[in-house]
């Protein structure tokens, strides 16, 4: 029972899930919801500032782009390089077919985020599956 109870403690403590709506505001919620549990991981200031715009980035992609629902995770992997911290936003796929444009979309404003994820992020990547799309990074932790 202990060693159940140890399991359970210990994912916990290593991941957090929550929903992104598809309405005004959510990636602010979401960046808040974030910051928060990152102040209860104790996770370096430093880290927490890049993590929060890489947030930003991928919540706010799923939320114009992307087909509801969406959610982010944000857990904890450890590798022989260290902790990670990774963040998954998944998504139900592109709300508009490829190559369309969503209206009063200034073009000029929007498009940068991959290259800023790709900045910040040690790794990044795409998963397509049954369920969606899963666009995740992971950040090296101090």
């Amino acid at each position: 029972m202990a060693a159940q109870l140890n399991t359970l403690l210990r994912a916990a403590y290593e991941q957090h899930v929550c929903p992104l709506p598809p309405v005004a505001g959510a990636v602010s919620a979401v960046r808040r919801r974030v910051a928060a549990v990152l102040a209860e991981w104790s996770v370096c200031p430093d880290v927490v500032e890049d993590l929060l715009l890489v947030v930003s980035e991928l919540a706010t992609n799923a939320v114009i782009h992307a087909r509801p629902p969406a959610e982010l995770r944000l857990s904890w992997r450890w590798g022989d390089t260290g902790r990670t911290l990774r963040v998954e936003v998944t998504d139900a796929g592109p709300a508009l077919p490829a190559g369309r444009s969503l209206a009063g979309i200034d073009p000029d404003e929007h498009g940068r985020g991959e290259a800023i994820v790709h900045a910040l992020a040690t790794r990044h990547g795409i998963r397509v599956h049954s369920a969606g799309i899963t666009r995740w990074a992971e950040l090296a932790a101090a």
